[in-house]
């Protein structure tokens, strides 16, 4: 190769490179099982599992709760969270009349009308308007500053903005103001609190600040499969290891709260195995390359012991 010819190729190479990521070919021969062919036996356990996992979405309970949720079937992990807060909400018994909920980091999820139509009040809190993390998220669409950009879902508009509510909230510093409820929820919100650290505050002051005894909190985040000891520890997001989901939950329980186990799902198909690159052309998206990591959804599901 003459000195021309390597110096052509440095010209055109990022280039290449470029419209090969955006295009992505490989994904043309992914075979994406039918969800109603491979649909599992309904009375199997449902989401048995603390992590994102395409047996998940065969379940004929995802099918009924995405249509209640609005959402569509695709092999998706945001989809995945909203589901998992949907069921494990009702599972524990903290949805209905009478009830209160709170959510954070709300954006543009449609939650809060499938919590509301059960005839729960909602109190949907976002970053407060002047913030960075706030104009972050009003470039890519994903955040709510007011009542009127709340999606209502299947509700009627005024029956909807008669039960929910929209609030500032700094997740950071919680306002006392919000307190006794009994759901709290976030999707996919505390890994962008700074560090790992904050992340993990917000969780217990999440619990002991805005829950009445017996009250649940459920919370999604990212979750670091690469590693248990290399990961992203501060900045526009961080990466929970499995060590630090577990020292949470060991910290939670000598606090005197209840937490469900953390079961990381295994790999049963072709698709748990697919990583999502750079720029995330989904579906299927249930695992990522993020920062140098592939990472995944977790849950937490808690309940206030004290």
């Amino acid at each position: 190769m003459t000195n021309n010819d390597t110096a052509l190729l440095e010209r055109i190479y990022p280039e290449i490179l470029k419209r090969i990521t955006e295009a992505k070919p490989w994904k043309n021969n992914i075979f994406i099982p039918s969800m109603d062919v491979y649909r599992v036996d309904p009375s199997s356990e449902f989401m048995p599992y603390s992590t994102c996992s395409s047996r998940d979405f065969f379940h004929p309970e995802f099918k009924r709760l995405s249509a209640e949720i609005g959402i569509p079937e695709v092999f998706h992990r945001k989809y995945w969270e909203w589901v998992y807060v949907v069921h494990h909400a009702f599972r524990t018994n903290c949805v209905g009349p009478g009830k209160r909920g709170l959510v954070f980091g709300v954006g543009q999820e449609t939650l809060p009308a499938v919590f509301a139509a059960s005839g729960m009040r909602v109190t949907a809190t976002d970053a407060p308007r002047a913030s960075t993390v706030s104009a972050a998220w009003k470039s890519g669409n994903e955040y709510a500053q007011e009542l009127a950009e709340m999606p209502h879902g299947k509700m009627d508009r005024a029956e909807f903005e008669r039960l929910v509510e929209w609030r500032e909230c700094d997740m950071n510093s919680i306002d006392p103001e919000f307190r006794d409820y009994d759901l709290c929820w976030s999707s996919c919100c505390f890994e962008h609190l700074g560090d790992l650290q904050k992340g993990i505050d917000f969780v217990i002051n999440s619990v002991e600040k805005t829950l009445k005894i017996g009250g649940v909190a459920i919370h999604t985040t990212e979750f670091n499969l690469s590693s248990n000891e290399d990961t992203v520890e501060d900045g526009w997001t961080v990466l929970y290891r499995r060590k630090d989901i577990e020292a949470l939950i060991r910290e939670l329980e000598q606090r005197g709260h209840s937490v469900d186990p953390l079961i990381v799902a295994p790999d049963t198909l072709v698709i748990d195995g697919y990583v999502d690159t750079p720029p995330y052309a989904a579906p299927p998206h249930l695992k990522l390359a993020l920062e140098g990591h592939v990472t995944t959804s977790v849950g937490l599901v808690i309940r206030r012991g004290r």
